[in-house]
């Protein structure tokens, strides 16, 4: 996160910016003021809960007057957007409840005309296709055309995206079992689908020049690789670098899916010389140094498109994009974290140390130099000393120890990209997402990511995934359908060295 001094010494050298934020936030808090006088507090007042939602929440026209019935007032839409705001994290989940419970499908009326359209399969195909129209319209939630008008107010569109984002949690934390929150899920993510589709997105290049609001949250949204400061920021935005990020119209300046860019000689296998390189800060771009492109992060911004497909896109309009700035330009790749590496790790050496079997992880040459390096006696003793030497990340820091574990940390690495599966599909997500934009596994780095959070994520190992324009096509469908990953030599290498000295 940047101090407030330093954001408020740069807004100060820039004076339209600097009305401008006043400006906002002196409309902020008008609407902060609004957002209290429509309030209504539920807490002890279920009544008011109750009585806000009959309001709100119009009932479902017959199919006869479906295109005929008047829209609500758009004062519904603002009273219940600012009710809900005002509320706690117990009083949400609980309007959240009532609202898909109380106000979802009419469950008779589907079942009446579900045996209605199997009573007509003899008759002609007109009537047939009228009741099958019927029983769609049925299978509408009352409550989704009160999430439809609330997407036409100001501010509607990103109230539904912050909505949903409590849904995802309270669905996640288990703080409700409710199939019928479970079907709300289901209702936001297909209108916000909809309406983020990517014809209706905008693509935006982050520049030095780009307003510091936009600035400021592209430094706070980047999940990856946090930002230190306005150097770093600007550097992440200046020479040899691009920014880019799809914007929505109905979410002005507001960033939803961010990517970084590096544009480099070869294929980068380091995080260190992209984000700790100043060098060329206040140089001018050589284009004959510039042969790749390296996605070494993309962050999603709104909790609430979780599922909506946002970053694929991104990806492909940026090569698009770069392709016609720089022609020459045929490498692609991502430089990726692997999260989850070290975790799964620890969870197989202990379960190794607990059945004895810590023989079968390592060749026998490898434990007895663990041993050496640890101090430590063969069998279980070894075993957990290596468990609790990858835990601290102490071994970063000896020439020796990381010489002893590069080959077998190697090898667990590429097992777990390549072979860990959840449903037949990469157990990591970042795997996942490269593979099923049809991207190639193509390179495993070495003291990739030396900061304390690559070390404690993955051991400072970085994937590279690399992206054959003319294959990905064919590749995403390999994986999608038959969930075959497309691997380089290198990579096939480390999984058969893997299954030649390891018995998982």
């Amino acid at each position: 996160m940047i101090s407030h001094p330093v954001i408020w010494a740069f807004r100060s050298s820039v004076r339209c910016w600097q009305h401008r934020t006043v400006l906002k936030a002196a409309l902020r808090a008008s609407d902060f003021s609004v957002c209290r006088w429509y309030s209504t507090p539920v807490r002890g007042s279920v009544t008011s809960m109750e009585e806000i939602l009959a309001r709100v929440v119009a009932p479902v026209p017959t199919y006869e007057t479906r295109d005929k019935s008047p829209p609500p007032p758009e004062s519904n839409s603002l009273d219940f957007m600012h009710f809900y705001n005002s509320l706690n994290k117990d009083d949400k989940l609980g309007v959240l409840t009532k609202l898909s419970q109380d106000f979802g499908v009419d469950h008779k009326s589907v079942s009446e005309l579900a045996a209605k359209l199997l009573d007509t399969q003899l008759r002609d195909l007109a009537t047939i296709l009228q009741v099958e129209d019927r029983l769609r319209y049925s299978l509408t939630p009352q409550y989704k055309q009160l999430l439809n008008h609330i997407s036409r107010v100001e501010g509607g569109v990103k109230f539904l995206v912050d909505l949903r984002a409590d849904v995802l949690e309270i669905i996640s934390s288990k703080a409700s079992e409710s199939p019928h929150i479970r079907d709300l899920n289901g209702t936001l993510k297909s209108l916000l689908s909809e309406w983020f589709s990517v014809g209706l997105l905008h693509l935006e290049r982050i520049t030095w020049q780009s307003p510091c609001e936009i600035l400021q949250k592209i430094s706070q949204y980047e999940a990856v690789h946090p930002v230190r400061n306005w150097t770093d920021l600007k550097r992440r935005v200046g020479p040899y670098r691009r920014c880019y990020a799809f914007t929505h119209a109905a979410m002005p300046g507001e960033p939803l899916v961010v990517l970084h860019v590096a544009l480099t000689e070869d294929i980068s296998d380091n995080i260190q010389s992209i984000v700790r390189e100043f060098a060329t800060l206040h140089s001018e771009e050589d284009v004959n140094k510039v042969n790749a492109a390296i996605f070494y992060s993309i962050s999603s911004t709104q909790a609430g498109l979780q599922g909506v497909e946002l970053g694929n896109y991104l990806i492909k309009r940026v090569v698009r994009e770069l392709q016609s700035e720089f022609p020459h330009m045929s490498q692609f790749s991502s430089l990726s974290p692997i999260p989850g590496f070290s975790s799964w790790l620890q969870g197989v050496l202990s379960q190794y140390r607990k059945e004895g079997r810590g023989s079968d992880l390592l060749s026998e040459q490898e434990w007895k130099e663990v041993e050496q390096a640890t101090d430590s006696a063969p069998g279980t003793p070894a075993t957990e000393a290596l468990r609790k030497l990858i835990g601290t990340s102490e071994w970063m820091h000896s020439e020796r120890l990381s010489r002893v574990l590069e080959p077998a940390l190697m090898r667990l690495c590429a097992w777990y990209l390549y072979g860990e599966k959840r449903r037949g599909y990469a157990l990591n997500p970042v795997a996942n997402f490269h593979l099923q934009n049809g991207a190639t596994m193509w390179r495993l780095n070495w003291h990739a990511d030396t900061s304390p959070r690559g070390v404690a994520n993955s051991c400072g190992i970085m994937v590279n995934y690399r992206y054959f324009l003319n294959e990905t096509s064919k590749n995403s469908a390999l994986y999608l359908q038959n969930k075959v990953i497309t691997a380089s030599e290198q990579v096939l290498g480390l999984v058969s060295q893997f299954q030649k000295n390891s018995k998982l």
